[in-house]
């Protein structure tokens, strides 16, 4: 009996096979499943809404306070910043959790990106996309795409749970004031950009903790340190510093009541933080075009 030598056909490819196309609708859809499926992102945006309204929630209540409280109404009617800031308190209070949220925004962009580096994953991601730059434009809109959705999600909950006991004592947010409209739509805008500017730096340092640390000493250390040394002493070159850092001069979109000398108009300040983020994400394109991973 003779054995019949036989080859292997190859797998017929099917039609679907060979048509798949990488385009930059089907990477945005590659980014935002991995987006949604990572614990740690979904854990951040939990995170974030519930410190903005947790503490919306906690300066109601302390407003309310003080306005049942004689002595306290005392005190505040002998502070003339707070006389001229006291119908926009209700506003604040709504607003008032993005200094907290921001550093969970912070973390949100650069994990969208580092965590990938961590895992080993982006080198299935770059495989895949070689050109890179688009993976970076599609992380960048799911990042701040979910920003701006969970920053309104959150001022929606916070406004809802604030409302008794704002109305109460007649502090409610007054939408046909544009500086009120602007302080709410700020807030949006101004973590939307916090977190293109993380993702930015995320994609620089490509570690968590070296871009975890180097975003906190930015948003918070850095400005701290030149509040202090603004109040401390009259010298021009630290006030001026100051008032051009990321967030001091971002949160001035925010702000109400009066404005300040020492700081920068509503939205110059924003144009110098949107500066800043752009600067992060054009180092970040170059960046990515020049190494190897």
């Amino acid at each position: 009996m003779s054995a019949v030598a036989t080859t292997p056909r190859p797998a017929p490819s099917t039609p679907a096979a060979r048509n798949v196309r990488v385009t930059f609708p089907r990477v945005v859809r590659s980014e935002w499943l991995k987006f949604r499926t990572l614990r740690s992102t979904v854990w951040t945006v939990a995170i974030t809404v519930v410190l903005m309204v947790g503490i919306s929630l906690m300066f109601a209540a302390i407003v309310q306070v003080a306005a049942s409280t004689p002595e306290m109404q005392e005190g505040m009617a002998q502070d003339p910043d707070m006389q001229a800031a006291g119908g926009l308190r209700g506003i604040f209070v709504i607003t008032v959790g993005y200094g907290f949220a921001q550093l969970a925004i912070a973390v949100l962009g650069a994990l969208s990106i580092t965590n990938e580096y961590s895992s080993g994953m982006i080198r299935s991601t770059f495989a895949a996309e070689p050109r890179r730059l688009p993976v970076l434009w599609a992380k960048l809109l799911v990042v701040v795409t979910v920003t701006v959705v969970l920053t309104v999600v959150a001022l929606a909950l916070a406004w809802l749970v604030t409302y008794p006991m704002l109305d109460a004592n007649g502090l409610t947010a007054d939408l046909s004031d544009p500086e009120q409209v602007r302080a709410l739509v700020g807030t949006v805008l101004y973590l939307a950009t916090i977190a293109a500017l993380s993702l930015g730096v995320g994609v620089l340092l490509r570690h968590t903790a070296g871009a975890i640390a180097t975003l906190v000493a930015v948003l918070f250390v850095v400005p701290l340190i030149f509040t202090i040394a603004t109040q401390a002493g009259n010298v021009e070159w630290v006030r001026t510093v100051n008032k051009f850092l990321p967030t001091v001069a971002g949160e001035q979109v925010i702000s109400t009541g009066p404005a300040s000398g020492d700081l920068l108009e509503p939205w110059q300040g924003f144009a110098v933080l949107a500066a800043y983020a752009v600067a992060a994400l054009v180092a970040a394109a170059v960046a990515l075009k020049r190494r190897d991973t």
